[in-house]
């Protein structure tokens, strides 16, 4: 039995943003779905260099002890490569992308992932989400506080806890090597297309539409029917055995799309749809100003309308700069009080003569006890809506820092900056995608 990989990857920018930051990669031996956050100025470069770095390994077939090995270095690599653009370009601080990937050895795929693309598995009729999100939301799923359908609604559902090349530390990936068989079918993509259409309308999709490129176009197309607010991208393979086709195999000519392709400027292809003219009609509108001065010919708005427009204009800033100190009274974050892991109320802003942030809880936690990774997230801060809130990120940072109730793949070996864990655990980098 020789198996091969028949394959489709598409990426569309959506219907609300105005460029795509996703990347993604589908060739005869390795699947990747990244997807880029840093803003219009750094989400693309960071998809664009994690897909290019892990192309290079599509170039020729892999050893199963091998392959888990040479994805763990790419990755490595993909990191410290957006790291070092941050660092030199003060414009993308924030540089970091979601990776999903698999990379084919044999009968087995090695499986890297962090952040919150997601991979699934249609096998025997029935579709299993193999990957785990590493979101502030699947952390409280985790520990029983928050319910799987109310996490569809919850406003922190884009919180991040890991991206690769956020900080510059190392940050744990989930890794694994899984078996694979013939009739199997992969499922790669972005949260545009799995925080829009269910779960059910997936495997629904997956089921019925055979050939990939078919059943990938379907997808982005019911991503775009229920609003695209986020750029879509997914690719879909099938495990497939020569043997059984005559020895005619599928294509092996490799498929990029999204920010890293040449074509990355194409616009939606749901622009013309009934959804993309809904999403125009609630975006907001210019109102022209009137033509008409109702004041005019009134003598005495002519004398005070010289002096009206300053102190109006004085009462505005005066009385937004006073809305803006109220509403900072009403956030927290999680940063340092020197040694200990504290929660703030406020902003980790100082401004002349106004405290914008107040010590409230000393979580007797030190800092120097976590993560390298987590040490940074705290050094810049955790944003929080709420006390309980901030009280959560901090259980979450301390369930990371000792989190290790899973053991790697029997082929994965531990490196300093990839550590294994679990598709179920939860994560200790925060970002939004």
């Amino acid at each position: 039995m020789f198996l091969s990989l028949h394959f489709a990857a598409r990426s569309d920018v959506g219907l609300v943003r105005s460029n795509n930051q996703d990347s993604a990669y589908a060739g005869p031996h390795l699947l990747v779905v990244a997807d880029g956050m840093g803003g219009a100025a750094g989400g693309d470069i960071a998809s664009s260099i994690a897909v290019g770095r892990l192309a290079a390994l599509d170039g020729e077939s892999h050893g199963s002890d091998e392959a888990l090995d040479e994805l763990k270095d790419a990755i490595a690599d993909a990191h410290a490569e957006i790291v070092e653009r941050a660092a030199n370009d003060p414009e993308l601080s924030g540089l970091g992308t979601t990776v999903t990937a698999l990379l084919r050895a044999g009968s087995t795929l090695s499986m890297a992932h962090i952040g919150d693309s997601r991979a699934y598995l249609l096998r025997d009729s029935v579709l299993d989400q193999v990957t785990a999100d590493h979101t502030f939301v699947q952390h409280l799923i985790d520990t029983g506080r928050l319910s799987a359908a109310d996490a569809e609604h919850h406003p922190k559902r884009s919180m991040l806890l890991r991206v690769l090349g956020d900080v510059d530390a190392d940050v744990p990936v989930d890794i694994s090597v899984r078996e694979t068989r013939a009739g199997d079918r992969w499922l790669l993509c972005s949260d545009g297309l799995s925080g829009v259409v269910s779960r059910e309308t997936l495997e629904h999709t997956l089921k019925e539409v055979s050939d990939p490129g078919d059943c990938a176009d379907a997808l982005v197309s019911l991503a775009l029917a229920s609003g695209a607010p986020d750029n879509v991208t997914c690719v879909v393979a099938d495990v497939v055995d020569i043997d059984e086709t005559d020895g005619v195999g599928p294509s092996t000519s490799s498929q990029i799309v999204g920010s890293v392709a040449l074509d990355r400027h194409r616009p939606t292809a749901g622009g013309s749809s009934a959804a993309a003219k809904a999403a125009r009609l609630s975006s907001p509108r210019e109102t022209p100003e009137d033509d008409e001065d109702p004041a005019r010919g009134n003598s005495t708005w002519v004398k005070i309308r010289p002096w009206m427009l300053p102190l109006i204009a004085l009462a505005v800033v005066v009385l937004g700069a006073w809305g803006a100190y109220l509403w900072t009274q009403t956030q927290y974050y999680v940063g340092s009080d020197g040694i200990d892991v504290a929660i703030y109320q406020g902003i980790p802003e100082d401004l002349p003569l106004v405290d914008m942030h107040t010590m409230v809880e000393d979580t007797g936690v030190p800092v120097a006890s976590l993560a390298p990774y987590q040490q940074q997230r705290i050094e810049d801060t955790i944003r929080a809506s709420s006390l309980e809130e901030a009280r959560t990120i901090v259980e979450a940072l301390g369930v990371d820092s000792t989190d290790d109730d899973v053991s790697p793949s029997p082929s994965a070996t531990p490196e300093p900056s990839v550590s294994p864990s679990p598709s179920t655990g939860a994560s200790a980098a925060a970002g939004d995608a």
